[in-house]
């Protein structure tokens, strides 16, 4: 399912959610596209240099930020933007402009080890030179604190063509339910000498980081605007 509108107004302009989707947009059209694997060879993240197995063209404590705006497709890009500009706008309007930037950051950095500290602990050498990259763990931490802090929400979306609308919780519970288990199946591949594809353990390590942020920031500090019934298209 695609994701819309969440139908929550906020009550603020997300100048850093927008200023991360401008960046993510400007660095796939100037950076990426004119040398698209060069570019990703050069700035993606490698799990083997972590445990200094490998050295990549950066350090890995340079390279799983730079990572972070890189993206593999046209479809890659499109997507994460996509739940970047629904979800995270309402996150930032709760968590505030500066905490919202530090917590995607943080959110960003947890995903890159969770995924590295699975491909090296279960996964062949080959496995740990493939290259990391993209915004999904990142935005699967602002997913974890969103379905904290917006549950009951209406999300609006399609399903190949057809319009539903779903409970937040519903449609980021499922999210997160298949991400778990596409990773635990990944460990089967991976185990029989597959390589490569989606960082699922990167988005399990996000959605869970920003579940707990979420839970205890909303404990403490955070108020966030009461989630509405209806749908804004």
């Amino acid at each position: 399912m695609l994701p819309l509108s969440d139908g929550v107004p906020t009550r603020r302009f997300p100048i850093v959610n927008t200023l991360l989707i401008v960046a993510n947009v400007a660095v796939w059209l100037f950076y990426e596209l004119p040398h698209l694997d060069s570019s990703v060879a050069h700035a993606s993240f490698y799990p083997c240099t972590l445990s200094g197995a490998c050295h990549g063209p950066e350090p890995w404590g340079v390279s799983w930020f730079t990572a972070m705006f890189l993206h593999a497709s046209w479809g890659h890009i499109a997507g994460n933007m996509l739940f970047l500009a629904v979800f995270g706008k309402n996150v930032e309007d709760a968590f505030g402009h500066l905490r919202y930037l530090a917590f995607y950051i943080a959110g960003g950095f947890v995903a890159a080890m969770t995924q590295a500290a699975m491909t090296l602990l279960v996964g062949s050498a080959a496995d740990g030179r493939v290259p990391t990259l993209g915004a999904s763990g990142a935005i699967a931490a602002v997913l974890g604190a969103y379905i904290v802090l917006y549950p009951n929400s209406r999300i609006l979306g399609l399903i190949v063509v057809f319009p539903v609308q779903l409970s937040a919780w519903f449609f980021l519970g499922a999210w997160f339910i298949y991400q778990l288990v596409e990773a635990n199946l990944g460990l089967l591949s991976t185990a029989k000498g597959d390589a490569g594809g989606v960082a699922f353990f990167a988005h399990v390590g996000g959605f869970v980081f920003g579940f707990l942020v979420a839970r205890l920031l909303s404990r403490t500090v955070l108020r966030a605007s009461p989630p509405t019934d209806h749908v804004v298209a």
